[in-house]
C-alpha cells in the first residue's frame, strides 16, 4: 500500500507498526502545531491515539451509516 502521499517524507520508509506509535505530525497536512492543539485537547500524541480517539471512532460511524440511510 502506497501512503506516500499520507506521509510526511521522513516517514515513508516506516512499517506500519511504526507508524502507528509515530508522531501525529507524521502525518501529511498536520503541522508541529497542530500537533500541539491535538495533544493539549484530547491528550492524541501518535497516530494510534487519533485513531482510537472516540470523536474519530463516532464520527467515522456516522458517516458510515449516513452513507447507508436512505
Amino acid at each position: 500500500m502506497n501512503l506516500n502521499k499520507a506521509l510526511d517524507k521522513a516517514y515513508e520508509t516506516k512499517t506500519f507498526k511504526e507508524l502507528a506509535d509515530s508522531p501525529v505530525d507524521a502525518l501529511a497536512g498536520i503541522s508541529a502545531n497542530d500537533a500541539k492543539l491535538l495533544a493539549a485537547a484530547f491528550g492524541v500524541k501518535t497516530i494510534r491515539d487519533l485513531a482510537n480517539l472516540k470523536y474519530t471512532k463516532w464520527a467515522r460511524a456516522i458517516v458510515t451509516l449516513a452513507d447507508q440511510e436512505e
